[in-house]
């Protein structure tokens, strides 16, 4: 019997952990800024086109490499970066494997041109499909330019499975954002399809924060700084007010490296606990910097989880940072006290004269003297005064309590009001606690969630007004204005026609900005900024899904922002009116996000309760 086992090719096995590697374009760029800037680099640049499918280009002026190493660097697990196995807990870099460009290499068509300033030329190498085609010396600036051209050319499954460009655009800024967020004192650009979409110059990390996600965003974050023996923990915490239900900026980095790391997130959200509603979660930028002996980051291709060792003491530590914070400047909600009727205080003018007050008396007055028309003085008689008012009252208490007549004496005491009786002078439906209401149905109480039955009812309305050609759209006197991050406006520029259909109008400002200068008749009075934001970050969860999931997903934050709250109190007819609505909706038991808005009390079970 012959032997099965081979080794495989370098093409096939470069090929196959490109899998793991470089998932999509956004991957590419990952690996190669991360590589610019353990080169040194303070200036990156980054260019793609047809959102990374044609081309991608990362040019910077690190130190950029000799012809050996440029040759070289193109082969699996070749590295400047680690010499042992040791220096894995001493890592400082953002890379380290030495698979990323062997991995790039393999899927696409690669062309690199770099110097070092010690050189007089360069080299150009071009490769495609692991296999060198030519390598020559060329002149060129000191750093690097990598040029990736038809990604996946050789893998057309892979390719076949890569999102819409807006999508995979979106992945890219995202993708780009967590690098310019850890390193403020390099300059990056991002230009895609010839238009620029980043320009961020060096600076202190507040006003890289403000940059990327608008100047705005300066005013709802807030420091947070300790440092401990364990670690040092920096950076910024959103205020309560900021919060967000969806697309809230949370970003945790160690050592320079973006994570993710849900346990430390708790930790976070643990720290506004009681000032926030449910569900609500706030943006923020927090940098741990640790000894590298302490974690380990050979965890997962992606290097987006990392193992701590003192896993538990970095979450007090970290809750109580964030608390530190919060309450180090006050930022607590404050009362709004009603101004309305109160003084005018005038300011104090030191070279105006100020006259004393002249009190005014009646000398004649006497407090031991009664007098007719004083507030305090008893009139003659009167018991009498309250003789008719008493009798009005006990004919009020007779007739509501008065029982039917009864056919002989001994049933008069057990005697109650007909059904009829009750049901002329009672309501139809009564509400508890200002959250549900109640009424009565054949088979026995029927009890509905106020605030999920007008969201089930609001959501079926906006679908509705997106499938017409027309909705009512009130126009703002002063329109408010909407920015958002990089990664956010691709998405936004793909929902618009989605939410003029349902009644805003939006005009782009540049600068990812938009004035809504119109919103949908009937959302008047709500939070139209945050409204918008939290569909934005709706949309950005099914950034890969349908047109239709994405109307879904915009009518029902417009839905949610806009249903009746818990605790509204409602009249009968109010009630009347919901519940006629709600049975007119094609789904009555459950809202879009599968909660469950009637429930029945049937009969036999409220008989059994009674025993």
């Amino acid at each position: 019997m012959s032997d099965i086992i081979q080794l495989l090719p370098d093409s096939v096995a470069n090929q196959i952990a490109a899998g793991e590697v470089i998932q999509r374009p956004a991957s590419v760029i990952k690996e190669l800024v991360e590589n610019a800037i353990d080169a040194g680099a303070q200036t990156i640049s980054v260019i793609v086109t047809d959102a990374g499918r044609t081309a991608i280009q990362v040019i910077d002026d690190g130190k950029g490499m000799s012809d050996t190493d440029a040759r070289l660097a193109f082969e699996r697990h070749a590295t400047s970066k680690i010499r042992k196995a040791d220096d894995l807990f001493a890592l400082r870099t953002m890379g380290f494997r030495g698979e990323a460009l062997a991995s790039i290499a393999a899927v696409a068509q690669v062309e690199l041109k770099t110097r070092m300033a010690t050189d007089d030329v360069g080299t150009h190498i071009c490769i495609s499909g692991s296999r060198v085609t030519s390598q020559e010396p060329v002149a060129c600036p000191v750093g690097s330019n990598f040029l990736v051209e038809n990604l996946f050319f050789n893998v057309p499954a892979r390719r076949k499975f890569l999102k819409t460009n807006a999508t995979e655009l979106n992945n890219i800024l995202a993708a780009y954002e967590r690098i310019v967020l850890v390193y403020p004192s390099i300059s990056f650009t991002l230009q895609s399809n010839g238009s620029e979409m980043l320009n961020l110059r060096a600076g202190s990390l507040r006003q890289r924060i403000s940059d990327v996600f608008g100047k705005r965003f300066n005013q709802d974050i807030l420091p947070v700084n300790v440092d401990t023996s364990i670690c040092r923990i920096s950076g910024f915490v959103g205020k309560p007010e900021s919060a967000r239900k969806k697309g809230a900026h949370q970003y945790f980095f160690v050592n320079g490296r973006y994570m993710k790391h849900p346990y430390f997130h708790k930790a976070v959200m643990n720290a506004f606990e009681r000032l926030l509603p449910v569900g609500m979660q706030v943006p923020y930028f927090i940098y741990f910097d640790v000894e590298p002996a302490d974690i380990d980051v050979n965890i997962h291709p992606t290097k987006t989880e990392i193992k701590f060792e003192n896993e538990q003491a970095i979450w007090q530590i970290l809750t109580a940072a964030v608390k530190d914070a919060i309450g180090l400047f006050c930022e607590v909600p404050s009362i709004d006290f009603d101004t309305e009727g109160r003084p005018d205080i005038p300011v104090f003018d030191s070279t105006r004269s100020v006259a004393p007050p002249e009190p005014s008396f009646n000398p004649s007055y006497n407090p031991f003297k009664a007098m007719p028309n004083a507030p305090g003085h008893v009139p003659d008689k009167w018991q009498t005064l309250y003789e008719d008012a008493g009798a009005a009252h006990r004919s009020a208490d007779a007739s509501l309590f008065a029982l039917p007549p009864a056919e002989d004496d001994e049933d008069m005491g057990n005697r109650l009001p007909s059904d009829d009786i009750i049901a002329e002078k009672s309501p139809a439906h009564y509400q508890y606690k200002g959250r549900y209401v109640m009424t009565a149905v054949k088979s026995g109480l029927m009890i509905i969630d106020q605030h999920r039955a007008d969201l089930r009812i609001r959501y079926e309305r906006f679908m509705a007004r997106m499938s017409s050609e027309s909705a009512g759209c009130q126009r703002v006197l002063f329109p408010e204005v909407v920015t958002f991050s990089p990664s956010e406006s691709v998405i936004v520029s793909r929902i618009i026609p989605e939410l003029e259909h349902v009644g805003f109008e939006l005009t782009d400002l540049g600068g990812n900005s938009f004035a809504v200068n119109g919103i949908p008749s009937g959302l008047e009075g709500l939070d139209i900024v945050a409204m918008i934001h939290d569909m934005v970050g709706e949309a950005i969860d099914k950034a890969g899904s349908r047109i239709e999931e994405i109307k879904k997903s915009i009518a029902f934050s417009m839905a949610r922002h806009s249903a009746i709250p818990q605790g509204q109190i409602m009249g009968n007819d109010e009630m009347e009116n919901l519940i006629n609505e709600l049975f007119a909706c094609s789904n009555v038991n459950y809202t879009p996000d599968g909660k469950s808005i009637i429930t029945i009390l049937r009969q036999d079970e409220i008989e059994r309760l009674f025993g």
